[in-house]
């Protein structure tokens, strides 16, 4: 007679294991050549035998826990179902999605200064969610994502050609290149003083002066200007007064300063003197304002030697010419000034 209550325990089917749940993919989102590592979050992972992308199995995974499991995505498009399997079943599934690699095919303006702060425009394809900006090794100051197919950055410093490249959870975009641009600098301007009036050519000489966008005299800009050279610049002077700083603006920045100096417009108030001889070498003291830089003194068309005493007053040495009445004037780098008579007189005859 059989005992029900002997059947051995062994005999008993084992109850099945439980299949596996997914809660999460972390990140959600990789590059379509795969290859990246994901993090798979759920539970009951014990006897996992396979992680499938879709239909394809991951590259590699490692069941780190029963809550957690790290695998090597493969290569894919679009959006997949993740999944995961043991000898209790198959897993619900969580999305992951393939991005396509992002590009970039310009930058704009592609060069600016050393020393950084310039805002680009990068445009290329898939550039949404993108993570980082690169100008070489050195990530951008700042960027925004402005739609996916373009990206508004500010330049870190620099020097040289160096390469862009976005990085988006689709991978890494090829380079584009940005042209760190020296700082000008100036080293003379010649002449360097001239009217109040302007209208003075000048010459500014220096290094790194191609693609010079501006030539200021303080805060107002030069009349006109040609670059002539990398190292030189000829402008004409707008109208000024005191000293003003000179500088030179390009894409790479802008120069130190060299001084221009405004000179006022000499004044004539008095000479005495007023008449001598038509010989030469009578001794005429002038009298005005603005007189320290003379150049210049004329009786008429004839130079006349000359000292300069102050800036009030000169003693000039007439030159000979015939009888009758000259106009006397006394130019510096400000100008010519208003005229005052001389009369010469012929010595009288016995």
């Amino acid at each position: 007679m059989n005992d029900a209550r002997s059947t051995s325990t062994t005999e008993r089917l084992a109850a099945p294991a439980a299949g596996p749940v997914l809660t999460s993919v972390v990140p959600s989102t990789g590059p379509a050549a795969g290859n990246n590592t994901v993090t798979l979050n759920g539970s009951g992972f014990a006897g996992i035998t396979a992680v499938l992308f879709g239909t394809t199995p991951a590259l590699t995974y490692t069941v780190n826990s029963t809550t957690k499991i790290t695998a090597v995505a493969p290569p894919g498009t679009g959006s997949v179902a993740v999944t995961v399997k043991n000898p209790g079943g198959t897993s619900n599934a969580v999305t992951y999605t393939y991005a396509a690699p992002p590009t970039l095919t310009s930058v704009s303006p592609g060069q600016g200064p050393a020393s950084g702060g310039t805002t680009v425009v990068l445009t290329g394809t898939g550039l949404s969610s993108a993570t980082a900006v690169m100008f070489g090794a050195t990530p951008a100051t700042t960027f925004t994502v402005d739609t996916p197919t373009q990206i508004t950055a500010v330049t870190p410093a620099g020097s040289g050609p160096v390469p862009i490249t976005v990085t988006t959870p689709g991978g890494t975009t090829g380079p584009v290149y940005f042209f760190y641009l020296t700082a000008p600098t100036l080293i003379s301007v010649t002449p360097a003083q001239g009217p109040a009036s302007g209208g003075t050519g000048i010459t500014l000489r220096g290094a790194d002066l191609t693609g010079a966008t501006a030539v200021l005299f303080g805060a107002t800009q030069a009349t006109t200007f040609t670059v002539d050279s990398p190292t030189q610049i000829t402008a004409v002077t707008p109208t000024g007064t005191g000293t003003a700083p000179v500088t030179v603006t390009t894409p790479g920045g802008t120069s130190n300063p060299v001084a221009y100096s405004y000179v006022p417009t000499p004044q004539l108030s008095g000479l005495s003197p007023t008449q001598g001889p038509v010989d030469p070498g009578a001794v005429i003291t002038l009298t005005g304002s603005g007189l320290t830089t003379t150049t210049t003194v004329r009786f008429g068309t004839d130079p006349a030697a000359f000292t300069v005493l102050s800036d009030t007053t000169i003693t000039a040495s007439a030159p000979a010419g015939p009888p009758g009445t000259v106009l006397v004037t006394v130019t510096t780098p400000g100008g010519t000034s208003n005229s005052l008579p001389y009369t010469r007189v012929s010595a009288p005859h016995i």
